[in-house]
């Protein structure tokens, strides 16, 4: 509705009311009534014709029972009202929580009708101390109401009106300053004569404002003290949401007479609310009022009382009151002077290395604003700054609160923190690389060693920023969809870089061509290039400068980050698409060919020497540098010409006939040989003749016994790597499809064989689980506080070497029940390998759920044979040990891995307990034997599973498990304790819980038979102690019995068909080695069971049918 439409109907209701305002003003009741959702009916009584003592009496809110109606009264003065609804109508749906955009319009449209009453109201009645008396007499009453609708929206209609009121205010006090004026100015122009017409009218028009005012402040005080001081501390968060947001917005609009800590408090205290949505509101009116700097100097005694809780709400667990909290600070610490000390600003700079980007820029606008901007930086230069005052001291202040913050490796962080606000001087890279080419001979103002490396970091994290435009890895969900606009500044910035970049970095590499750490990050910045500059530019020339500097990189430094680095380097500057490919290409294979050449030569001569193999120290060293450099390029460039594999394969079969091979050399050497057969695989064609197949076969199948071999290696580098090589390489061969050749896959398929999967296993839980428990009985506390970082990267490698093996088991390479051993560890690993594990989980859930279902139970199986062989000494199971209470655990976590919806992980539950059940009863004597099983205690196990389980599965299960116990069996013992707990969980929530054990302690025959049951809950919480419907329910009359004999009739029919469709999803219902035999026990027991079922309702078999309905 437009606002044209809805002034339109308002005063045709004000046309109505002056022509008869009591049925109008019930027309507006009525209106509230139902903008509440309430279809019931509103009566109306005079107040003048009741007492006050029958009147107090009126003013209930209650159900009654004899014509199943709510219905509340109350005064509405001058009136007494009654509103009478069904009972049904609950308090989980009214309008005003409906969700879409017709119901949030018809949120916006009330409100806005409310404003638009009393705005064409303002000028006419208004004032007849009728209307407006009714209205607020009418909120008042429904914002007391115990029905949440009621409360709601009456409570949301008085804040509007309190908040149009206001408005009306502010024009009166408008109007009368102007009278005031006026009648000054009439006063002193006849100030010779005694009376005036014109002076006596404007006293009259400033008295009426004044008498108006003194109404609307009235009904502002009613409105506030009568709904505001209520329902601000509302059960309902919408209630109080609503109630601070107003109050907000009537501080900002009238700070004359809301601006006081009288007022104020009452947001400073919602700022401990539980929810998340009244904080919010807190935060958001703060804002609006901290924005003005006349406000300020008012708001001394509340921003000291409540500074320290807004300092800690960037911490809130929601992002967004985080967000608003930091805003709100930033805007403190701009209008109020030194209200932040530098502790609070410390805390808050932190916060740009949060991974919630929205978060993090607040923060980078804090940190920008407070510490890094300065006003006057662009007009008063730092002495001797030159041309780069400002941007050098903004660097350095920047460089600085880095390394002060100690979280070197957060540098995209920051910087992407920063973009939005500085992104001007953080483009400056012409100011950057003047700053790290000085030399203190020359300049004087060279850069320390810290400042330099830092600067470098900076560099290429601006860089990458800009040639990217998304957030780095782990800050955002997913790369950011740029806009044409965004797009063009992306490809301005890559040409910006280029351009500066092609000439100054060569000369930067020259520089600190002997730090492999800035080298390192340097060597990343071409591959941000638009490469294309090289060739319109007509700038090869610096081409072959940065050609030749990395040339003397590779030679100098054997650090693998160093070496590859510079090989990804040499990758995208070779790209076949682009001009230069022929001069790049040629420089990397003049740079391959001295390295093959110095490395043939050393093998040649270790190889000559009479002891088959030269021990000397600096040879080995020049070695492995060697093989270093060659497994680096290898990995991202195809070597296959220089014949690299033969070499390496022959350095690893000596180490396994001989073993005296250094370890230096074992790891490049096993690196440089796997990226060569996989170069070799990759070019398998579909000519590839069968005589290169066969061959490539063969080393393939080599590579891999060596690398078997190098898994029991002495020396835990070498067997880590051989491993992680090992894991990869047949992960690739087992899903590699070698061009579409399928005569070249039959012939290169690879998969482990037993002994290799069993090898693999060993490995893991050698190195990975049982290692850590060695590490851990080993170490001391003070060992482990001094040996911290080394503990990091020890655990950062087992959760390399466990992913792997777990990729391996997700990809169907190794048998699924393999992960049946890493499982047992979920509990005890939980913080270390939790995510991996679980990830697994999900995976092996998703390619066969039955199979992942039954590596499950193999899990438990195990872990509780264990448990008992364990205590057999002890003379039985026990159950509160620590080694079955991480079963139960155990078990717990595996339930809560099928999620919420209970009916797609159906047959998997069911499952469970189908094994779970067959299990615990082996080694019974018979089926129907009274001995005790030795695994009944398994039960304890799969009854985490239960509250997975659908009603109608719970009764097949039970009805499976029946077939196990004989009836009466005796189970005064503790013994028989497993089993009463699984059979109490299957028949948890409903009413057959009452026969789990009769009055003698023997097992009571089946029954499903339930008592119906009702509860009423009243508005006020309380039951009634008798009613008539329950003395109806306890002795039902005839007609009723017949009626629900022949409900019971149709029911047992639906029960029957709901029994047999289970039967054929769910296959445990009657197993292979019960089928015959106790097949018509079956069918007389549901006989029973339905004859039992004569007492349920139609409104249980009606919610079962619907869950059995869901599967088929």
């Amino acid at each position: 509705m437009g606002k044209q439409a809805m002034q339109a109907v308002v005063d045709d209701w004000v046309e109505a009311y002056k022509q008869d305002r009591n049925v109008a003003l019930l027309d507006l009741i009525n209106f509230f009534i139902q903008c509440s959702g309430c279809q019931g009916m509103v009566t109306a009584e005079m107040f003048q014709s009741l007492h006050k003592k029958d009147v107090m009496q009126k003013m209930t809110e209650n159900f009654d029972e004899e014509s199943g109606l709510q219905y509340k009264k109350f005064i509405a003065y001058p009136w007494i009202l009654t509103v009478t609804w069904p009972v049904d109508v609950g308090n989980e749906d009214y309008p005003l929580i409906r969700t879409g955009p017709y119901w949030k319009k018809f949120k916006a449209n009330f409100c806005e009708f409310i404003a638009v009453l009393v705005q064409q109201c303002q000028c006419s009645i208004l004032y007849d101390s009728y209307l407006m008396d009714t209205i607020i007499s009418l909120l008042t009453g429904l914002a007391d109401s115990m029905v949440r609708a009621f409360r709601h929206t009456s409570t949301l209609a008085a804040m509007k009106l309190l908040t149009a009121v206001l408005s009306v205010r502010l024009n009166l006090d408008v109007n009368k300053h102007n009278a005031q004026r006026l009648y000054e100015v009439e006063k002193k122009r006849i100030s010779g004569k005694r009376t005036s017409y014109r002076l006596d009218q404007l006293e009259r028009k400033r008295k009426e404002y004044e008498h108006k005012l003194l109404e609307i402040q009235n009904m502002m005080n009613a409105i506030f003290k009568g709904t505001f001081l209520n329902r601000y501390r509302d059960v309902i968060p919408e209630v109080r949401a609503t109630c601070i947001e107003e109050i907000g917005r009537w501080i900002e609009t009238h700070p004359d007479a809301f601006l006081n800590d009288s007022y104020l408090k009452y947001i400073g205290w919602m700022l401990y609310d539980k929810q998340a949505e009244v904080r919010l509101k807190c935060l958001l009116g703060l804002q609006g009022i901290y924005s003005r700097k006349e406000f300020v100097s008012r708001m001394d005694l509340f921003t000291i009382r409540f500074k320290d809780r807004i300092v800690s709400m960037p911490l809130d667990k929601d992002h967004e009151v985080a967000v608003q909290a930091m805003k709100l600070l930033m805007l403190m610490s701009q209008n109020c002077e030194d209200v932040l000390s530098a502790e609070d600003c410390e805390t808050l700079y932190q916060f740009v290395y949060t991974t919630h980007r929205p978060l993090a820029v607040a923060a980078g606008e804090f940190l920008y604003k407070r510490l890094l901007s300065h006003e006057g930086d662009e007009e008063v230069q730092p002495k001797g700054g030159g041309k780069f005052g400002a941007s050098t001291d903004q660097l350095k202040r920047l460089i600085r609160f880095f390394l002060d913050s100690k979280l070197h490796k957060h540098v995209a962080y920051l910087i992407d923190s920063l973009w939005d606000w500085a992104g001007k001087f953080l483009k400056d890279w012409e100011c950057m690389t003047t700053l790290l080419l000085k030399n203190a001979e020359e300049d004087g103002e060279e850069l320390n060693d810290a400042y330099q490396s830092a600067l470098i970091e900076i560099i290429l994290a601006t860089v990458r920023e800009a040639a990217e435009g998304h957030p780095p890895v782990g800050r955002g969900a997913a790369k950011k969809i740029l806009s044409v606009k965004e797009k063009k500044i992306q490809l301005e910035d890559c040409t910006k870089i280029t351009e500066h970049f092609i000439m100054v970095l060569p000369r930067l590499l020259a520089k600190y061509s002997t730090d492999a750490q800035k080298v390192a990050n340097l060597l990343q910045i071409p591959q941000y290039y638009d490469l294309d500059v090289y060739s319109t530019g007509h700038l090869e020339k610096h081409l072959d400068a940065l050609l030749r500097e990395m040339k003397d990189i590779v030679a100098k430094h054997s650090d693998m980050s160093v070496l590859e680095v510079s090989s990804r380097t040499y990758y995208v500057l070779c790209s076949e698409e682009i001009a230069i490919y022929s001069q790049v290409n040629r420089a990397l294979s003049q740079l391959i060919d001295e390295l093959m050449g110095q490395l043939n030569q050393l093998l040649d001569g270790f190889w000559q020497k009479a002891e088959g193999f030269c021990t000397d120290a600096g040879e080995i060293s020049w070695m492995q540098s060697l093989l270093r450099r060659v497994a680096a390029f290898h990995n991202a460039h195809d070597l296959t010409k220089w014949n690299l594999c033969d070499k390496t394969l022959r350095l690893l079969v000596f180490e396994m006939e001989h073993g005296s091979l250094p370890v230096l050399i074992i790891v490049p050497a096993l690196q440089c040989t796997y990226f060569s057969l996989l170069w070799q695989v990759v070019a398998v064609s579909e000519n590839s003749p069968k005589e290169t197949l066969f061959a490539l076969g063969r080393e393939m199948r080599r590579f891999s016994q060596i690398c078997m071999h190098f898994l029991h290696h002495k020396d835990k580098d070498v067997k880590e790597k051989a491993f992680l090589i090992l894991c990869d390489w047949l992960l690739i061969l087992s899903h590699q499809d070698a061009n579409n050749n399928e005569e070249a896959v039959g012939l290169l398929d690879y998969l482990p064989s037993t002994s290799l999967q069993e090898k693999l296993l060993l490995f893991i839980q050698e190195n990975v689980f049982m290692g850590e428990e060695e590490e851990s009985k080993d170490l001391t506390e003070e060992e482990e506080r001094k040996d911290e970082s080394c503990q990091l990267d020890n655990l950062r490698e087992k959760r390399s070497l466990l992913a792997a093996y777990c990729k391996l088991i997700a990809y169907n390479v190794v048998e699924m029940t393999a992960a049946a051993e890493i499982y047992k560890y979920y509990v005890k690993t939980y913080n270390d390998f939790g995510d991996i594990i679980k990830e697994t989980l999900s995976k092996t859930r998703h390619n066969n759920k039955i199979q992942s279902t039954k590596t499950l139970i193999i899990c438990l199986q195990q872990l509780f044979q264990a448990h008992a062989e364990s205590h057999d000494s002890s003379g039985g199971l026990d159950f509160f040990s620590a080694s079955f209470a991480n079963m139960k655990e155990l078990a717990r976590r595996f339930s809560l891995t099928f999620g919420w919806d209970p009916v797609k992980s159906r047959e998997s539950v069911a499952m469970i307990h189908k094994e779970g059940i067959e299990f615990a009863f082996q080694g019974a004597n018979g089926v129907h034997g009274k001995c005790l099983p030795p695994n009944l205690s398994f039960l304890l196990i799969i009854s985490e599973f239960s509250n997975k389980l659908l009603k109608p599965d719970k009764r097949l299960v039970y009805a499976y498990l029946q077939r196990y116990v004989a009836e009466p069996l005796p189970c005064r013992g503790d013994e028989w304790q497993p089993l009463i707990s699984y059979r109490n969980s299957l028949l948890a929530n409903e009413d057959e819980e009452s026969s789990v054990l009769g009055s003698s302690g023997e097992w009571s025959p089946v029954s499903t038979s339930k008592t119906p049951s009702f509860k009423r809950k009243l508005s006020n919480g309380s039951l009634p102690e008798t009613s008539r419907t329950e003395a109806t329910r306890k002795a039902p009359e005839p007609q009723c019995a017949s009626q629900l004999a022949s409900a019971a009739g149709k029911s047992r029919k639906r029960l029957k068909s709901q029994e047999m469709h289970l039967q054929e999803r769910l296959p445990f219902l009657c197993p292979g080695g019960l089928r015959g035999r106790d097949c018509k026990d079956e069918i007389k027991t549901e006989e029973v069971s339905e004859e039992g079922q004569a007492e349920d309702t139609a409104e249980d078999v009606d919610v079962d049918v619907g869950g059995a309905d869901q599967d088929s």
